[in-house]
């Protein structure tokens, strides 16, 4: 099926600020509350937010083999199991009812009452429901800068790294949508020269610049998912904070890796741009050396250029930026993680959630989280009222934004909003 979609000169008749991450060229997906309380899926071109499930109603739809209710949901995990066929349908459908020379539903006054509305009229959801949760570990410059701290720089990386994507699996009952803040988290640590643990609140909370793809249905236990296959199950991209307790992380990691160190949250935004979206951004991947096994080897572009930066906004204050990187210097691609999740058999299905790890650029102004920003506290950054930031401090709101660019459009993820709160008291 062509991506019509994605015609970079269809202009709409709604109105789309040049800077918006969400021209009718990207039609992501997500999950909103509307104004009548009614939950509902919907798209988003500029600032207007659309209620899928309205237009399904109204016959906008018809021809495309759906559920009555595929719409009417408090999670896309349905419409996401459908498969490739039925988003690139219903994507296609929804830049031809609102490009600039379709008149049905810009000249239907009663519809688009129904149908549209302005972003202050609806509150966003997470948008899927996260059966289960993987977080890698694929920026070869962020594994090197962690290796380097806390191990022998001349061998930042363990012998495994460059062969295989390494990850984990993590809680997914904890991962929440913007604008929610999140408590300090508290556990053991072990201060510095002493024998013995304490407990306390975490003195290291740090957020890490990453993405996430989410996937469909995709196999049965005990099969596996070709590397050159893979990206036909991912339905598409979000911001992901996957917030880390440094100090807890340390004393707990081994042998089993993270705990309560990072599952106490996992902040994912709330639009969710499909594959198709980003294909005119795709990239070369970073050289790997050694050559992978060969059921991890790929062909072709397998990166994409998303530019990601992330600030610091104390209360009441000013944005700092403290970051600026892109998805294009992960070293082991999307394609690479899911067939490496798979090899042995592990079922995939629809709204489960892969993060990529901290991603971190070779540069100083690249690198991800505040540990490496700051270089684990040794190099506070300023912010904009003259105070420092070694890690998060409680009341400052972290910020992550994402879009890709060329000569004809730009395609974004919106923003990722969370305030860290103190500890939580009864």
């Amino acid at each position: 099926m062509p991506l019509s979609a994605n015609n970079p000169n269809r202009k709409s008749w709604l109105y789309v600020n040049k800077y918006s991450d969400f021209p009718i060229q990207n039609i992501p997906f997500g999950v909103f509350l509307t104004r009548e309380d009614i939950i509902t899926i919907g798209t988003r071109i500029g600032d207007t937010a659309i209620d899928l499930g309205a237009m399904h109603q109204l016959g906008y739809f018809d021809g495309i083999p759906l559920t009555d209710d595929i719409f009417l949901q408090d999670s896309l995990n349905d419409f996401i199991a459908d498969g490739r066929k039925t988003w690139r349908a219903v994507r296609n459908r929804v830049a031809e009812v609102f490009d600039a020379d379709n008149e049905r539903l810009k000249n239907n006054t009663k519809h688009k009452e129904i149908i549209c509305f302005r972003l202050d009229e609806i509150e966003m959801q997470l948008p899927i429901h996260v059966g289960d949760y993987t977080d890698f570990y694929a920026s070869k410059e962020h594994a090197t800068n962690v290796g380097s701290m806390f191990r022998d720089p001349e061998n930042a990386l363990l012998p495994n790294w460059v062969h295989m994507p390494v990850g984990y699996h993590g809680r997914s009952s904890s991962i929440i949508s913007t604008h929610i803040p999140i408590n300090r988290p508290q556990g053991q640590t072990l201060p510095e020269g002493a024998d013995k643990p304490v407990f306390g609140p975490s003195k290291l909370v740090d957020f890490e610049v990453e993405m996430a793809f989410i996937t469909t249905d995709a196999n049965d236990l005990g099969e596996s998912i070709p590397v050159e296959e893979a990206e036909e199950y991912i339905f598409g991209l979000v911001l992901l904070n996957d917030w880390s307790a440094r100090d807890i992380q340390k004393w707990e990691y081994v042998p089993l890796g993270p705990f309560l160190g990072k599952n106490f949250a996992s902040s994912m935004s709330p639009w969710i741009v499909t594959l198709d979206a980003l294909e005119p951004f795709r990239v070369e991947s970073p050289k790997q050396d050694p050559k992978p096994l060969p059921y991890l080897q790929t062909k072709g572009k397998q990166s994409f250029d998303i530019h990601l930066e992330a600030g610091i906004v104390p209360k009441g204050g000013k944005e700092t930026t403290v970051c600026k990187t892109n998805f294009k210097h992960m070293y082991w691609n999307m394609a690479q993680q899911l067939a490496h999740h798979t090899i042995n058999g592990c079922p995939v299905n629809a709204g489960d959630l892969m993060g990529s790890g901290t991603i971190s650029g070779p540069t100083e102004d690249s690198y991800g989280s505040m540990l490496e920003i700051t270089w684990k506290g040794t190099k506070p950054v300023k912010m904009k009222d003259g105070s420092e930031r070694k890690f998060i401090n409680d009341y400052d709101t972290v910020v992550m934004r994402g879009h890709c660019e060329n000569d004809d459009i730009r395609i974004g993820f919106g923003q990722l909003k969370t305030q860290l709160l103190p500890i939580f008291k009864k």
